[in-house]
């Protein structure tokens, strides 16, 4: 791991989005909450949520960090879902790995509860949105 002993705690922020690509037929089912296994965007909302918490078991050399706060957002589109996830902190590293783990596991949360409706679906732009709080922030200019 990174040596960050010398870092000063600040408050620090990231936002992670990704796309998961649906037809209508599956868009339909989401829709009219028809899903065999439940409320699709609800249960990847909390995977997220539950994943970005669990950061630092899943991936080897990422920082514990207390999250002050982890959001997911999904919200249906015309190609599928799009997914949002925010997460904070205030510690001596930043928060990027936890959006970004929150927004791969509510994607393929999605996948999961969708593929016996739909065998061909896609998650695509899994990426780091914004940065804020640390030596150098980014905001992703679209």
């Amino acid at each position: 791991m990174v040596d960050v002993s010398e870092k000063k705690a600040s408050a620090r922020r990231a936002t992670a989005s990704a796309k998961v690509l649906l037809n209508a037929e599956t868009l339909e089912i989401l829709r009219s909450g028809t899903n065999p296994k439940g409320d699709v965007l609800e249960i990847a909302r909390i995977a997220g949520i539950q994943a970005a918490k669990q950061t630092a078991n899943l991936i080897p050399l990422c920082h514990q960090i207390n999250l002050s706060k982890v959001d997911v957002k999904a919200e249906l589109k015309d190609f599928g879902v799009f997914l949002q996830a925010e997460a904070k902190t205030n510690a001596q590293t930043g928060v990027e790995m936890e959006a970004l783990t929150a927004i791969a596991i509510a994607a393929l949360t999605i996948y999961d509860m969708c593929k016996a409706v739909q065998k061909d679906i896609i998650i695509t732009k899994i990426q780091l949105e914004t940065k804020t709080g640390g030596k150098s922030d980014l905001v992703k200019n679209e």
